[in-house]
C-alpha cells in the first residue's frame, strides 16, 4: 500500500480507502461487511469513510459494529463520519444542517453508531446556507479540543467558503479544516483541478475523493444497461443513475474508448480509471465502495498501474473520454 500525508497535516492515509455509501446495509449485510474491511485492512487500507446520512445510521452502525468484531488496533486505522444532512427519513430543523446544536450532537450520535471514542476525521457535508461560517467553524474547534474529532474538514464547499472558514479561524485561533472531500473522475474534473488549485497551495488542504469510477460507470459496467444489483439500481437511487448516465447513452460511449487503453495495458477500465486519479499529486486518497470481494481486490491492485501512468498515458486516457 502507498501512504499520503493529508495536506500539510502529518495524518499518513492510505492512498485507497474504503467507504460505504450505498452500500452497506443495502447491497452489503453484516457477513460481507465483514469480509470487505478484513480484507481491506490486510491490504494496508487505513481510512474507514461514513456518514450519518448514510442508510439514515445503519451504514455507521453496521461499520462499527464490524470494526468492534475484527479487534483492530484502534490506533492503527482512522475513521471518518459526515454532518449535514441529518440521519433521520425526514429530519426536523435541528436534526440537519451545520448549527452548533446539530453538528455537536451528530457527532456523539456518529460515535456511538461507529463504536469509537474518537473521530479522526469529520466533514461538514455540504454548505449550509442557514448558518454562519463561524458558528461552524466553533462548533468543530469545540470537538476538536475536546478529543472527540482529531481533524475537520468540508466536503463539496465552495473555494470561497473554505477560504472564509479559514480566515474565521485564524483570526479566533480555531482549528480550520485541513482536507476537502469532492467528487474526482474522468467525467469530473472542474472543481478539483480549477477551482480548489488555490488552495492546496494556500491553506495546504488535502483531498478525500469520492465516486472515482463514477459510481461504476468507468468501469464499464453500463455499457450494456444496468445489471441488477449494481448501484444505479438500487431502489431510492433513481437521481444518481440520471446523474450517472445523463440524457441518453453519451457518456456510456465515451466511457467505451477507454478500453482499448486498458486491454492494451492489461488492465481493467476501473483500475485504469482509479490510477488515473492516483497520479493527481492533489489526491491525499481516492475512497472506494466496492461490494463484492473480487471488486475490492481488483480495484485494490490499480496501485500495480500508477508508476506507468506518465504524461503521455494521462494524455490518452483523457483525450479518450473527450
Amino acid at each position: 500500500m502507498l501512504y499520503r500525508r493529508l495536506g500539510r497535516t502529518g495524518l499518513q492515509l492510505s492512498a485507497l480507502s474504503f467507504g460505504a455509501w450505498v452500500t452497506f446495509g443495502r447491497q452489503v449485510g453484516r457477513s460481507q461487511a465483514r469480509g470487505l474491511l478484513a480484507l481491506a485492512y490486510d491490504q494496508g487500507v487505513n481510512f474507514f469513510d461514513n456518514a450519518e446520512t448514510y442508510n439514515h445510521g445503519e451504514a455507521e452502525r453496521l461499520m462499527g459494529d464490524v470494526l468492534a468484531d475484527l479487534r483492530f488496533p484502534r490506533d492503527s486505522y482512522c475513521v471518518s463520519s459526515k454532518v449535514f444532512f441529518g440521519a433521520v427519513e425526514q429530519p426536523k430543523p435541528t436534526q440537519r444542517g451545520l448549527s452548533r446544536k446539530h453538528v455537536i450532537e451528530a457527532c456523539h450520535q456518529a460515535l456511538e453508531r461507529l463504536r469509537v471514542d474518537h473521530l479522526d476525521l469529520y466533514f461538514c457535508h455540504r454548505p449550509d446556507p442557514d448558518t454562519p461560517i463561524e458558528e461552524t467553524v466553533a462548533a468543530m474547534d469545540t470537538l476538536v479540543r475536546q478529543g472527540k474529532v482529531l481533524y475537520w474538514g468540508t466536503s463539496e464547499w465552495p473555494a470561497e467558503a473554505i477560504a472564509e472558514a479559514h480566515r474565521i479561524a485564524r483570526e479566533n485561533h480555531c482549528y480550520a479544516p485541513v482536507a476537502e472531500q469532492p467528487q474526482y473522475n474522468l467525467l469530473h474534473r472542474e472543481r478539483v483541478e480549477r477551482e480548489y488549485a488555490p488552495l492546496y497551495e494556500r491553506f495546504g488542504m488535502g483531498t478525500s475523493v469520492w465516486s472515482p469510477l463514477a459510481s461504476g460507470l468507468l468501469a464499464g459496467r453500463y455499457n450494456e444497461g444496468i445489471p441488477d444489483g449494481s448501484r444505479l439500481a438500487q431502489p431510492g437511487y433513481e437521481w444518481l443513475r440520471e446523474t450517472v448516465l445523463g440524457a441518453g447513452r453519451e457518456r456510456v460511449e465515451r466511457v467505451r474508448h477507454l478500453a482499448p487503453i486498458a486491454r492494451e495495458l492489461g488492465v481493467s477500465q476501473a483500475q485504469l480509471a482509479l490510477a488515473w486519479c492516483l497520479a493527481n499529486p492533489h489526491v491525499s486518497t481516492v475512497l472506494l465502495g466496492a461490494s463484492r470481494r473480487e471488486q475490492l481486490e481488483q480495484n485494490l491492485a490499480a496501485l500495480e498501474l500508477l508508476p506507468r501512468i506518465d504524461a503521455a498515458l494521462k494524455q490518452r486516457i483523457e483525450q479518450a473520454v473527450g
